[in-house]
């Protein structure tokens, strides 16, 4: 008996194995590679294995008949597949679609440089603007080392791939900044108003940005503003040029917080050390004051309120153009209010909501006086000293209010459409010896609707498609704008992204608050095709892009009096822009030191205002080249940082009017020289090292034009042709001591991370 025991039990087994199915096969992704680490199993039952690093897998089950296959795998979506299974060994192939998520997904960054704390793809991050020297603490200023950015110091803005600086718009916490930049004199460039401080994260567009936007032909800066502070802080900052002083308090929940500033600016101590060309006869001066709150309405969502208010005065008194004895005296006295409310909210699991509403009131008063030697004020009856003793008062006030939703599908792709109303008011009241009313009121209701969506075909894949409706009551037209862009990730750090888009913009406003006799106008258009390959590591960044820029209906300025007087405007405009970028960024080569390069190559012509054919414009350079360079030395407890920007000459010309051709011509063109830079900084940072500090101090010192360089951005030309001349910087080089002491927070991380 006890034989046969052993005989039957090896019996049953045999029964049993030959009974059992034996699964094997291989679990690839889409390109065909082995998937390791899968789980594969039997749906109610606990047979099942995981695969090998090849993906290939093998186990054996006793379930019979028709059975659901399950497979899982991390970044990986769940597949379920009906199988039937019979005894003996069977195989088995299958392929997982990747699920999309943020940290590995593809990124679309076509025209788009990021600086955010918190996505993956950033270039540079918000210290960065902060620390670069030369930028002065200027959002902008840092901005325009950037590839597609143009080194324009004779007008405030952003010129951007052969585009004026009227082609940027601003946009903060979705909604549009009217008079971004402080008012500023003829030829003399002026600074953002906002502290970069207020930002926790930039876009900047060069190109194909996103169909929430719009009214902007070349570029768009999109800024959004901080959340809560960490903790209740105050800070004070104290400098030759000025003093200012801020504190921020988080309720004992941390569910909200508000805060004030004001900072005070004048510059008659500095002008008495650092000589300047122009004479100022009123000293430089602005109160700028800031209010805010941020209240957590939910766990997903945040109420912020921002407040602005800005006065400032300067005048500049310079020798005119037409006359080696006479001057011109230009005064300006500057009021500026801008408000902000935004909310946002998650509602559910895959909606979320956007409201923002929005408003902004600058008043710009300006006098300018034909001056003797003596400074005082002439009346001359000839032309053109009749007409330079003027008074000029400018109102713009912009209400706005905008509405987002956006619905999460699988993935990460979603749905996102809203609209935006936006009214404009501009107000000119302009008088001399010959207008006593010149008084003139513009107002525009645009309305815009708008849908985008994100569309993940794969981690690897991404497509965005947006599109735009816009109408103005002004212009009483309507247009229909097309975005798309596509992204196909190559590798673990390289991509691909190509993007298409047409652009509308309104005209500017001095063309309706010219009274011209003739004026029918209508959008102006330009077509965006971007190709761009980006790399991005932890220490390197590599950025190639191609771009091509198609102008249409740019506006047109005529004569129909057969003279110098122009007094019409219409569309008819047109030109192109094309080139190629590199943006190059190292972290790692150099030793405790991180720099990045950016190059640019730019081929442009245009038809506008009184261009008499396409010309390349004023404000285009062919080349631009800037290197940053940032090293921080614990020991020294210092950061220095240094850039230098370079720039080919850029063309000027004596645009004047023909009588005997009837049109206007170039009477004379050429070249300014090369544009050079060399800036450097200094961070000292006291408080590192010590323990239980209750206030942490940052010294700062900077120089722009270190070296001295000449720089010229272009030439006046005077009524008669007869003379010309250069457009100067006010004073050759800038410099900058500063102290700013912060209680609560330790901010000496932020520009030791900043500088490494």
């Amino acid at each position: 008996m006890l034989k046969v025991i052993p005989l039957i039990l090896i019996t049953m087994t045999s029964l049993l194995v030959n009974a059992q199915t034996v699964l094997q096969g291989k679990i690839k992704d889409g390109r065909g590679r082995g998937v390791g680490g899968a789980s594969i199993a039997i749906k109610n039952s606990y047979d099942g294995g995981t695969t090998d690093s090849l993906g290939n897998y093998r186990f054996r089950t006793s379930e019979k008949g028709e059975q659901t296959i399950i497979i899982t795998c991390i970044g990986y979506k769940m597949l379920e597949q009906k199988y039937t299974l019979q005894p003996g060994t069977q195989s088995l192939d299958l392929v997982l679609k990747v699920e999309p998520n943020e940290l590995t997904a593809v990124t679309i960054t076509a025209g788009t440089f990021e600086a955010s704390d918190t996505k993956r793809v950033t270039v540079l991050g918000p210290i960065d603007i902060v620390t670069t020297a030369g930028s002065n603490g200027d959002v902008t200023g840092a901005l325009k080392t950037l590839p597609g950015a143009q080194q324009v110091g004779e007008k405030e803005g952003l010129f951007v791939r052969g585009g004026s600086a009227e082609e940027t718009k601003v946009f903060i916490d979705g909604t549009l900044v009217n008079n971004f930049f402080l008012s500023s004199a003829p030829d003399l460039a002026s600074r953002g108003r906002f502290s970069p401080f207020i930002f926790k994260g930039t876009v900047f567009s060069t190109g194909g940005y996103s169909a929430l936007y719009g009214g902007a032909l070349s570029s768009a800066l999109i800024l959004e503003s901080i959340d809560l502070p960490e903790r209740t802080s105050a800070d004070i900052g104290l400098s030759p040029i000025g003093v200012n002083a801020g504190y921020n308090h988080l309720a004992k929940d941390k569910k909200s917080s508000w805060g004030i500033s004001y900072s005070y600016t004048n510059l008659a101590a500095y002008f008495g050390i650092v000589k300047q060309r122009p004479d100022n006869f009123i000293m430089p001066e602005y109160h700028n004051s800031e209010a805010n709150f941020r209240i957590k309405t939910s766990k997903t969502g945040i109420l912020k309120f921002y407040g602005y208010f800005n006065y400032g005065q300067f005048g500049i008194r310079r020798p005119d153009v037409d006359s080696t004895g006479l001057k011109n005296a230009f005064s300006l006295y500057n009021f500026n209010v801008y408000a902000n409310l935004s909310w946002k909210e998650k509602i559910g699991k895959k909606w979320k909501i956007y409201l923002g509403t929005s408003y902004s009131n600058n008043i710009d008063k300006i006098r300018n006086v034909l001056e003797n030697s003596d400074e005082k004020e002439q009346f001359l009856n000839d032309v053109p000293y009749n007409t330079k003793t003027f008074n000029l008062k400018s109102t713009a006030d912009l209400a706005q209010i905008k509405a987002v939703l956006e619905r999460r599908l699988y993935g990460l792709s979603a749905i996102r459409f809203g609209g935006e109303y936006l009214y404009f008011t501009d107000k000119s009241d302009f008088t001399n010896r010959y207008v006593q009313n010149g008084k003139i009121t513009v107002n525009d209701h645009f309305k815009a609707g708008f849908a985008e969506a994100d569309i993940y075909i794969t981690n690897d894949l991404a497509a965005k498609l947006g599109t735009r409706v816009e109408h103005s009551s002004l212009l009483d037209k309507a247009n229909i704008v097309p975005r798309a862009s596509l992204a196909y990730k190559l590798g673990k750090d390289d991509q691909m992204s190509v993007a298409y888009g047409i652009f509308y913009q309104r005209p500017e406003k001095t063309f309706f608050l010219q009274n011209y006799v003739h004026n029918d106008l209508a959008y102006t258009r330009a077509s965006h095709y971007i190709v761009n390959y980006q790399r991005v590591s932890k220490d390197y960044t590599l950025r190639l892009e191609a771009f091509y820029k198609k102008y249409d209906e740019l506006v047109k300025t005529y004569s129909t009096k057969g003279n110098y007087i122009t007094d019409s405007a219409g569309n008819g405009g047109y030109g192109k822009a094309q080139g190629f970028e590199l943006f190059w960024r190292d972290r790692k080569t150099l030793k405790d030191v991180d720099y990045w390069i950016s190059y640019s190559y730019l081929d442009t012509k245009r038809d506008y205002l009184n261009y008499p054919y396409a010309i390349q414009p004023g404000f285009a350079a062919n080349h631009t080249v800037s290197l940053i360079v940032k090293k921080f030395v614990t020991k020294l407890k210092t950061g220095f940082n240094a850039s230098y920007s370079f720039a080919t000459g850029r063309p000027y010309y004596n645009i004047r009017y023909n009588e005997g051709q009837n049109k206007f011509t170039i009477a004379e063109q050429g070249k300014t020289i090369t544009y050079n830079n060399l800036s450097f900084s200094v961070n000292y940072l006291p408080s590192i090292g010590k323990k239980d500090s209750k206030k942490f101090t940052v010294w700062v010192f900077s120089v722009t034009n270190v070296l001295g360089s000449d720089q010229i951005f272009g030439y006046n030309y005077s009524f008669n042709g007869s003379r010309k001349d250069p457009i100067l910087p006010a004073a050759r080089r800038f410099f900058y001591l500063g102290c700013f002491i912060s209680f609560g927070i330790d901010r000496t991380q932020d520009v030791i991370n900043g500088n490494l």
